[in-house]
């Protein structure tokens, strides 16, 4: 893998906006607006290094289900902050495995073998719509002969189509926050609701705040029964709201997606979890629930949060910490790696799967250790020629 300075097209804003990446100004606290899409510069990635990064990101995967299971079966999930009331409807949603559609792992990766893993979000994670489709429109413009670590789309699709399969109503809605302003979810949400009708399913795009309970179950604005819906909103929001138990509840006819057994897996208690399960693991960090353990630097995550939430990094030179609302949940002690750098910034890698499947690569740059707010998107290629197979997005 390598950074490559690249110039931009002459027309890229208006360009990426059209495709809907509407939420691409990040404003800066002096006020100015800096672009969230970045591509003055771009990432090349060797065929073989793709193809061992998608067996990682599969096994991590295949270790993550593993360990949900295994705090289910241990009853262990005080360690995860999941009230009492909550703990047979996780429990009995991984057993009986209902629908689950995509996640995203964050990886820490130089371009030297092996990447290590930082956190798994796999209930609500967003950066898709850059992922899937902005990115891919970059190849066919700048590099149209060359081929990307980009499969998403065909695979959204092909997965609600599987999911489509297994209703009986083929009506699904997806559901996003019209709480939140710039824009990133409601898009995120719009283009997950187009993959699905591109399976064959009927869809309704609606904020959550529009759902209402009638006393036995879920309805939309028009008084029709919920009965699969996605949301762009987390379990640990939900369990906090009045509507959590009747969400929970066995006798509510709601298929949600993701299902409640992903509260294990966008925990970040899984990472300690997964260090128990396999120590030593090349593709994790130490991690630990309890305390640092004599570990010089660490990173201390709340055990809880959207997206990473607010972080303490603690290092041989001081710590760094990002603004937030840091909770009383607790927190997972993960051992510090800093994030490679390239060219003065740091990088994250966001390995994607769908349908435990790995489905496509976004890259993020910061200029600090912590990718915050203020990180930026970069394009990517892999350094090889497109198969005749490969083809557009088709949206």
């Amino acid at each position: 893998m390598r950074r490559e300075s690249v110039t931009p097209r002459p027309d890229w804003d208006a360009t990426i906006r059209a495709q809907g990446l509407v939420y691409v100004d990040t404003e800066l606290p002096d006020g100015g607006v800096m672009s969230y899409w970045d591509e003055s510069a771009a990432y090349a990635f060797e065929l073989d290094e793709v193809l061992r990064l998608e067996e990682a990101t599969e096994e991590l995967h295949r270790m993550s289900v593993a360990a949900a299971a295994h705090v289910v079966a241990r009853h262990r999930y005080a360690e995860f902050g999941i009230p009492d009331w909550a703990a047979e409807a996780v429990a009995r949603s991984l057993r009986e495995d209902p629908p689950s559609l995509y996640g995203r792992f964050d990886l820490a990766y130089d371009g030297s073998w092996p990447p290590k893993l930082l956190e798994y979000n796999a209930d609500t994670p967003t950066a898709l719509v850059e992922a899937s489709i902005i990115q891919w429109y970059w190849l066919e413009d700048t590099r149209p002969e060359a081929d990307q670590w980009n499969s998403l789309h065909e695979r959204l699709v092909a997965g609600w189509a599987k999911i489509g399969a297994g209703l009986h109503d083929r009506r699904v809605h997806v559901a996003w926050s019209n709480e939140e302003e710039s824009g990133e979810d409601h898009m995120t949400a719009g283009y997950l609701a187009e993959t699905a009708r591109q399976a064959g399913l009927d869809v309704d795009l609606l904020p959550i705040q529009e759902i209402g309970w009638d006393g036995r179950r879920f309805v939309d604005r028009a008084n029709r029964p919920v009965t699969t819906c996605f949301k762009l909103y987390p379990w640990e929001w939900m369990l906090a709201e009045p509507y959590g138990r009747p969400a929970l509840d066995p006798g509510t006819p709601t298929t949600w997606i993701e299902p409640a057994w992903k509260l294990l897996l966008s925990n970040k208690a899984l990472l300690a979890v997964l260090w128990e399960l396999y120590p030593g693991h090349e593709l994790l960090l130490p991690a630990y629930l309890d305390s640092p353990r004599g570990m010089p630097e660490y990173v201390a995550k709340p055990l809880l949060g959207r997206e990473g939430g607010s972080v303490r990094i603690v290092t041989a030179d001081g710590e760094i910490t990002n603004p937030g609302d840091y909770g009383d949940e607790g927190f997972c002690y993960q051992e510090f790696r800093a994030l490679p750098e390239f060219a003065g910034n740091r990088l994250v890698l966001g390995s994607w799967t769908v349908d435990g499947e790995s489905a496509g690569v976004g890259l993020r740059e910061s200029a600090s250790l912590i990718t915050d707010g203020y990180a930026r998107f970069l394009p990517h290629y892999i350094d090889a020629p497109r198969p005749a197979e490969s083809s557009t997005v088709g949206v």
